[in-house]
């Protein structure tokens, strides 16, 4: 299976081929410049292999959750380059795919708890416990403030992501206890959702390309001062 893989969900841009198991990949902080970095590094990719999009089994892409921005971004350019080349596609959970990068961590967990930092001081966040060559989601992604966010009960839980770093204050006294370890450094990455494409186009959940739509946990991307006071005070 040949499928190539992009993630514009934060201010990271990623983009992967995933050829028969082996990954090239592209990584750079690009802060606001994912729409001219994105296709560049999808083209060397592609030159570098020596692969034409249309010899591609599928795409996969980011779908979140994260920045407005740029899950419209990962969408919009997922759904170009796959109707071009008349190529299904696949979302792939931001949360999830924090989750799969402590695969290659030494002593790798069982369950992790993967937070993500989303601004307007909140979270987005999913409890994963490994369910054979894949993850179970056992608490579903959710957009939360930090007192929100819990450990679920039962074994070892490991802490991922930069929502550690960015909401440390809040989080870590209460959460730091019921963990075995906390890796803040892990972000969502199109190589890490590779696999997770790769296995999901296997299930058979490649879909049409007009079909693919970013994950939106937040209903409103602005809120005015009162609002944002408003819903802290709830």
């Amino acid at each position: 299976m040949k499928l190539l893989v992009i993630d514009t969900s934060t201010e990271w841009c990623s983009a992967a081929l995933w050829l028969d198991g082996r990954i090239l990949a592209r990584r750079v902080l690009a802060e606001q410049q994912h729409s001219s970095l994105l296709l560049p590094m999808v083209d060397e990719l592609l030159r570098e292999s020596a692969t034409s999009l249309r010899q591609l089994d599928g795409i996969g892409y980011g779908a979140g959750p994260g920045s407005f921005t740029g899950l419209r971004i990962a969408c919009a350019v997922t759904q170009g380059l796959a109707l071009g080349a008349d190529l299904p596609v696949v979302g792939v959970s931001t949360l999830e795919s924090i989750a799969e990068q402590t695969r290659s961590e030494q002593n790798s967990p069982e369950q992790v708890l993967a937070v993500l930092d989303a601004r307007m001081a909140e979270v987005y966040w999913a409890a994963y416990r490994r369910s054979g060559t894949g993850w179970q989601c056992v608490t579903e992604p959710a957009l939360a403030l930090p007192e929100s966010v819990s450990v679920p009960e039962g074994g070892d839980w490991m802490g991922a992501g930069n929502g550690f770093i960015a909401l440390g204050a809040v989080l870590l006294p209460r959460l730091a206890a019921h963990l075995t370890r906390i890796d803040d450094t892990l972000m969502p990455d199109a190589a890490a959702m590779a696999g997770l494409a790769a296995r999901a186009f296997e299930r058979g959940e490649g879909m049409d390309a007009a079909l693919a739509a970013p994950i939106y946990l937040r209903d409103k991307v602005a809120l005015t001062i009162d609002e944002r006071r408003a819903k802290r005070s709830a």
